[in-house]
């Protein structure tokens, strides 16, 4: 099975999307990717998620990538006496550290971090940024604040606190025990949520220890103001477009999300744009153009992927959003138009000897008559800069480990196969050769481009290239040289 698309779907499951005869049929429509949501759902839940996944993987053949999203610290207001309350513009209303129930003028926002790192006019924004206020004062335990746009408050909703960087660790305790759990249970991505700094991603991969690659949700303003210092110690981002439009003025989002999406591909980094992209398809087989046009705008930025949220986990309707993304990414990815972007944006940066192997083939690909580039990988960084260079034709990324390959799933343009492990370069070409034809990317007569690294099974050495004929008397050949 080969996806028709270089643009890889993620999928979020859920209660829509829990048996294992759905989500092989969101894997046969065009899922790549399944999100696993530690907000909700118990171990358990995920537990048989995952199962049922890797079940699927082993009938299919194909590797599937799962990514734990982590649910990150949690901001919430107390409860109210009476039930919800009426905020009105230029009322005033205090949040303190007093846990009896609220009422018309205050309630408890349990969460002293958050006065601590207060300033004067700072905004505070409940419910998703549908209220907001401006701090006049405040204390150690306590902020008054000025309503200036008014709404429904009621138990346990949402803060935001965009203008300050909080002093909260990026994991909670819940979320170092998801982290365990998801790391045991065999994911490959972890997802941190509400990341401000550097040293949040750090602390991620620290307790992670290797068994899963972290990706980073830009979903906060300080994040936005540490990017660069973000990505170069992530493995991955996803622009988390829900919070990040809540906390920044929603204008600022698209611009945002190109940066990041042109930073991440000159690094050789996957990214995945996502929330609210076919959000009306919860409730309708049909989306919106307006929909429509944000899921191609990512496409035509060269995002790795795209993410489908509660559309698939509790709509009414999860196969069709994603037969859905499928049939966008496949008319994108057809238009002319969509290669003059993708080509004029490309990074002339050249450092390593890799970077030259990769260019090359890229040129070569696209120059004569190639089927494929085949990328042997130890570690996922030779198919990673080869996705970077986003070429015409297919890649296919070979390696012998199966998480290596879960993880590049996530990677633009990479088709995962696992291959024996080799020790010559002979041996390597004519497994590029067998999965070129295997997986119909070739045919009797075609070239592909091999690249790889030698001595083999050490990662960072990509050094080598050649121009193999997909003969049948080379897949044959029992010559070791």
């Amino acid at each position: 099975m080969r996806r028709h698309r270089k643009i890889k779907i993620v999928a979020t499951l859920g209660p829509a999307s829990s048996d294992e005869a759905m989500i092989r049929k969101l894997f046969d429509a065009g899922a790549d990717v399944f999100r696993l949501n530690m907000s909700h759902g118990t171990h358990d839940d995920h537990r048989a998620r995952h199962a049922a996944i890797r079940r699927i993987e082993e009938e299919t053949g194909r590797p599937i990538a799962i990514l734990a999203d982590l649910q990150g610290p949690k901001l919430r207001v107390g409860r109210f006496a009476a039930g919800p309350i009426e905020l009105e513009t230029g009322q005033k209303f205090r949040f303190d550290l007093n846990d009896a129930p609220g009422d018309a003028s205050r309630v408890q926002l349990p969460h002293p971090e958050i006065f601590a790192a207060l300033e004067k006019g700072a905004g505070l924004l409940v419910n998703d940024g549908k209220i907001r206020m401006k701090v006049k004062d405040f204390g150690p335990d306590f902020a008054d604040c000025t309503v200036t746009a008014g709404g429904e408050i009621s138990n346990n909703k949402g803060v935001n606190v965009p203008d300050v960087v909080l002093p909260l660790a990026a994991l909670s305790d819940k979320d170092k025990e998801d982290l365990e759990f998801a790391c045991e249970l065999g994911v490959d991505w972890l997802a941190l949520s509400f990341v401000q700094r550097p040293e949040d991603v750090e602390e991620g991969k620290a307790l992670a220890k290797g068994r899963a690659a972290v990706m980073v949700k830009v979903e906060k303003p300080a994040a936005v103001r540490a990017f660069d210092e973000i990505l170069r110690v992530s493995d991955g981002i996803m622009v988390a477009r829900g919070d990040l439009g809540v906390e920044m003025p929603v204008h600022s989002v698209p611009p945002i999300q190109k940066r990041m999406v042109r930073a991440c591909r000159a690094a050789a980094k996957p990214v995945i744009v996502a929330t609210q992209m076919l959000e009306s398809m919860i409730d309708s087989p049909m989306p919106t153009r307006a929909e429509v046009s944000d899921v191609a705008n990512a496409i035509y930025e060269g995002a790795d992927a795209v993410m489908l949220s509660a559309e698939s986990a509790a709509g009414q309707y999860p196969v069709e959003a994603i037969q859905t993304m499928d049939a966008v990414a496949r008319s994108v990815e057809a238009d002319p138009t969509y290669r003059q972007i993708i080509e004029s944006s490309r990074s002339a940066k050249l450092h390593t000897i890799a970077d030259g192997i990769v260019t090359a083939a890229r040129e070569i690909a696209e120059t004569t008559d190639i089927a494929a580039i085949c990328a042997f990988t130890q570690s996922g960084t030779t198919a990673l800069i080869c996705a970077r260079e986003r070429p015409r034709v297919p890649i296919i990324a070979l390696s012998p480990l199966d998480e290596t390959l879960r993880r590049l799933v996530l990677t633009w343009g990479c088709h995962c196969v696992k291959t024996p492990s080799v020790s010559r370069f002979k041996e390597a070409v004519v497994n590029a050769v067998r999965a070129a034809r295997d997986h119909n990317f070739a045919e009797e007569g075609n070239q592909i481009v091999v690249i790889a690294g030698v001595p083999f099974r050490v990662s960072g050495t990509t050094n080598i290239l050649r121009i193999a004929p997909c003969d049948e008397r080379l897949i044959s050949s029992t010559d070791p040289e």
